[in-house]
């Protein structure tokens, strides 16, 4: 993975030529190459070009204290916040998400999703990025049967790059995200670190200041003349000979105008980054907006401390609540906007709710039964609510969608082939949505 971050951490707590570098990329060992080596390997490109931000609350946000309030459910049970009335009739949201219950009508409420991994945080982050049951290890790895690529690794696939751009992009880790099966080369670019500190950059598109633009030059020229060499040592031994053309993408990202116009924050005027919020999650959500721009093609803001355990009013009313208002209510603006809604796919998800009960320590724990999924701009039709829960948030009412429908509709609208099959590095082939079905009633 090509880590270019504060990292939060949930209940779980969880070469031959590398002495060569350009900039900040060594040559050989790091994942830049690989995930250059992607867009070579990208399949048939369908003919949607829809783009994704997904603001991840990592820990699981509490549904019910959020977007599936139960005001009328027993104290013990709702909490202690009381719900507003949004700009949609019939939707209430939380009254300590006041600038988001003004962007309701941008926004369907998917509340039927439903899977049964409460326990584990990586296995239930697999499910809800993957679309697949099946629960990897602490590191990622299978625990005895396959590990499934996250959609934005098959965006990464399916798609491939636009305007010299990288499509899939992540401020920060979640316990699962990546290219599974499929291999590393379809793994994120990961950007760590804050973006709403003044020193933040990018350090991989962007020249150290102890290195020229001459030096990288000649570097690029060594690295051109030791891959001639080892290509015609290694003539018709398979696509080894291929490496070189990734080692351009990699220089050409470094030196990229496009790349480092992206990510630019500070040309974004003060009053349009004080509305996303002074925070690393609403200063990320607009270099996101700008990325996609750009033409990244999905970016995901991972953001941490959702795994309220103890606290959970205090946490969310003071720091969780406030930094999702603002910068989730500004991203559906800006993008309506912008012109940009329509071709821009939002997802606002975590990787299950939390209990209905409190528990003694005034938090929420895991719970899976019931979770909310936020969903707005291409192809969905906005200002709803599919789906229900039951009175006191114990469980879906009436139909309920696995995880592989909820993948299916996402897929549909990116425009990615969810009958596609690719194999496993032992040669098994796998279809990348077996059995999900599109939940119609998201989708305008």
């Amino acid at each position: 993975m090509f880590d270019i971050d504060a990292q939060f951490t949930n209940c779980q707590g969880t070469s031959r030529r590398a002495f060569l570098r350009v900039g900040g990329l060594s040559l050989f060992g790091l994942s830049l190459p690989q995930l250059l080596a992607a867009k070579a390997r990208a399949a048939d490109k369908p003919t949607k070009d829809i783009n994704c931000i997904l603001f991840w609350t990592e820990g699981g946000m509490s549904n019910i204290d959020t977007f599936d309030m139960k005001p009328d459910a027993p104290v013990e049970i709702r909490g202690q916040f009381r719900p507003t009335h949004s700009n949609v009739t019939g939707i209430d949201v939380c009254e300590h998400l006041p600038l988001m219950a003004q962007q309701m009508d941008k926004v369907c409420l998917l509340k039927s999703i439903a899977h049964t991994e409460s326990g584990d945080h990586v296995a239930a982050t697999h499910y809800m990025l993957t679309g697949y049951p099946q629960r990897p290890d602490i590191s990622g790895a299978p625990v005895g049967s396959t590990v499934y690529p996250a959609i934005s690794s098959l965006v990464a696939r399916q798609l491939g790059w636009k305007n010299g751009l990288p499509p899939n992009v992540s401020f920060g880790r979640a316990s699962y995200g990546g290219g599974g099966y499929m291999g590393s080369a379809f793994n994120p670019l990961i950007i760590h670190g804050d973006p709403n500190n003044k020193e933040f950059k990018v350090e991989d598109v962007t020249l150290s200041s102890t290195v020229s633009a001459e030096r990288v030059s000649r570097r690029r020229t060594m690295l051109q003349r030791l891959d001639a060499w080892q290509a015609a040592a290694e003539n018709g031994r398979g696509t080894l000979a291929n490496r070189g053309q990734f080692y351009e993408q990699a220089y050409d990202l470094l030196t990229s105008p496009a790349a480092k116009q992206a990510f630019a924050l500070h040309d974004e005027p003060d009053a349009v980054r004080d509305r996303y919020g002074r925070t690393r999650e609403g200063q990320a959500v607009l270099l996101s907006r700008r990325l996609i721009e750009a033409g990244v093609r999905f970016v995901s803001v991972n953001s941490g401390g959702w795994d309220t355990h103890a606290d959970n009013f205090n946490s969310l009313k003071n720091r969780l609540l406030p930094t999702l208002d603002k910068a989730y209510a500004a991203l559906l603006e800006d993008l309506s906007q912008r012109g940009l809604l329509d071709t821009t796919l939002v997802i606002c998800a975590g990787e299950f709710g939390r209990t209905p009960g409190v528990n003694g320590a005034a938090g929420r724990d895991h719970y899976a039964p019931c979770n909310v999924v936020g969903l707005s701009g291409a192809g969905i039709k906005m200002g709803q609510v599919v789906g229900a829960t039951d009175r006191k948030c114990t469980q879906v009412s009436g139909k309920s969608h696995s995880t592989l429908d909820y993948a299916a509709t996402i897929f549909q609208v990116l425009g990615i082939d969810g009958t596609a099959e690719y194999q496993t590095e032992d040669g098994r082939p796998v279809v990348v949505n077996n059995g999900g079905e599109v939940i119609t009633e998201v989708l305008a």
